[in-house]
């Protein structure tokens, strides 16, 4: 155990310190404090030393330069049973500090709220960092706190040890300092990186914060949590069990596609983070029914994301079938009434989610692997008509459709469409053929018979006709895909002497 007889505190989030100060003169700790923070004590009737007056030194360049003085640094660092360290803090008259109090200027929030170069400069801490840094250092005697979360934390171990901590209480505290000031230079650094336009830098630094701890991974025998890079996480749990690993996996393909679809429409149903039902027509019961109608057997357990606010007729439909999950643009009050009947069932608003620019990473085997998102908004100049046949603006209008529903899925994917619904997808399979046939067999089994007039995307090319020959003889009339394949001209004889519409797409859109 270490008895705190002087503290040092100078914190930008000044909340929750009257109890806090409270506690300090309840064990007769001296105070030290600077700026804002010193003002803020002596307001709330404590007493306290300025650290210019404790150093002898001013605050100088407009308050840049506070705390780094050694006295203030040679009171954290130096070691108590080191000798030497304790003739230079006799020498030169310098204090133990035993407590030190630090959080940082808000360059998180900053950046987030201001494109002022000179603002968010401005609000890049030095003096605090390195404080906490020292004092983390130095656990072995000294106590440090980054957040106004830990203080009754604090109070409840010094209550229990009469004004002391213990050594494990200081360690844990220890590593969580060092986790703030590797976030904080984290934020700096990737700030730096996008403003210099640096893509991919030679040390690239990822900084999160956790949002929820799961009871297991993918699998019960595997540990997992989810973080984010954000500071505020933007969907919202309105009720339901507690949200699984593999059902955020699964609520992040969906929003994917969701936030790919027009504005307020869409459905989108996932399965094992591959679509198995998407709908974008404007009637919203009709684009949930659709969607669920393209394969409802693969739908059960899975989950739905509604592009809309949910309504009561709406949700009247959906809480028909057992469901994971439930995402939605807000929802009605008698929506959410309906839906909240199923305990289990975990509802979703996402209504302030945006997708975000940013990277795609995939990590593994102690690597990672980045590249900017696939994000492409298609329009009928990222497309070029390569057949006889042209397709009708209706056929085209599918075409796109269900060309932006394949990036979504799996690789091989194959997805079959008609009047902006799919009606048929083949995904995940290593032979693209594989995935044309359970795209046909998908279609064959849960849409009506002699269904006509329909459209075809893959999200590669067809490095053999026999592919594009399995779609044609299901009734696809309309087929896109990228070009690339050294068989391109068969392909596109083929297109021809079927009459069926071929479409090349100028880029490609694996998803591994």
């Amino acid at each position: 155990m270490r008895k705190i007889k002087k503290a040092l505190i100078s914190v930008s989030n000044k909340q929750n310190l009257k109890k806090l100060l409270s506690t300090l003169k309840k064990y007769n700790i001296e105070i030290i404090s600077s700026g804002g923070t010193f003002k803020e004590i002596k307001k709330l009737g404590y007493k306290c030393i300025e650290v210019s007056d404790y150093t002898n030194s001013p605050e100088i360049l407009g308050g840049r330069v506070k705390t780094l003085h050694p006295k203030i640094h040679g009171g954290i660092l130096n070691i108590r049973s080191n000798k030497t360290h304790q003739k230079d803090i006799k020498e030169n008259e310098f204090g133990k500090i035993d407590l030190v109090i630090v959080n940082f200027y808000p360059f998180e929030k900053i950046i987030q709220s201001s494109n002022n170069h000179d603002k968010i400069i401005e609000n890049i801490d030095i003096g605090g960092p390195t404080l906490v840094r020292s004092a983390a250092k130095n656990f072995k005697y000294v106590t440090v706190i980054t957040n106004p979360d830990q203080y009754s934390e604090l109070i409840k171990q010094m209550r229990f040890l009469n004004g002391s901590t213990s050594f494990e209480f200081r360690k844990k505290l220890s590593s969580e300092a060092f986790s703030d000031t590797s976030y904080y230079d984290s934020l700096i650094s990737n700030y730096f990186n996008k403003i210099n336009g640096i893509e991919f830098p030679k040390k690239k630094v990822i900084g999160s914060k956790i949002i929820d701890k799961f009871r297991y991974g993918e699998n019960p025998h595997q540990q997992g949590a989810l973080y984010s890079n954000s500071d505020n996480f933007k969907l919202k749990q309105l009720s339901g069990k507690q949200l699984s690993y593999n059902n955020y996996n699964d609520i992040f393909a969906a929003l994917e596609i969701s936030k790919s679809l027009p504005k307020n429409t869409g459905t989108v149903i996932i399965k094992h983070t591959n679509p198995c039902g998407v709908s974008i027509v404007k009637d919203k019961l009709k684009s949930f029914s659709a969607a669920f109608k393209c394969d409802p057997k693969s739908a059960f357990g899975g989950i739905v994301s509604c592009n809309f606010i949910m309504s009561k007729k709406v949700a009247l439909e959906v809480q028909k079938i057992f469901l994971e999950v439930i995402i939605a643009n807000g929802y009605e009050k008698e929506a959410l009434k309906i839906l909240k009947k199923k305990k289990n069932l975990r509802i979703i608003d996402a209504k302030d989610f945006k997708p975000v620019e940013t990277k795609s990473v995939v990590s593994n085997l102690d690597s990672s692997l980045h590249q900017s998102i696939d994000n492409i908004i298609f329009n009928k100049n990222n497309f070029k008509v390569v057949s006889k046949v042209k397709p009708s603006s209706k056929q085209f209008r599918d075409l796109i459709f269900a060309f932006n529903i394949c990036r979504f899925t799996k690789s091989n994917a194959i997805v079959l469409a008609k009047e902006l619904n799919t009606i048929g997808i083949g995904s995940g399979q290593p032979s693209r053929l594989d995935s044309c046939k359970i795209a046909v067999d998908k279609m064959n089994k849960f849409q009506s018979k002699n269904i006509n007039d329909i459209v075809a995307a893959s999200d590669a090319f067809f490095p053999f006709v026999d592919g594009i020959e399995k779609l044609v003889q299901a009734g696809a009339t309309a087929i896109v895909q990228p070009y690339g394949s050294i068989r391109d001209k068969e392909i596109i004889k083929f297109a021809n002497q079927t009459k069926v519409a071929l479409v090349f797409s100028k880029t490609r859109h694996f998803k591994h």
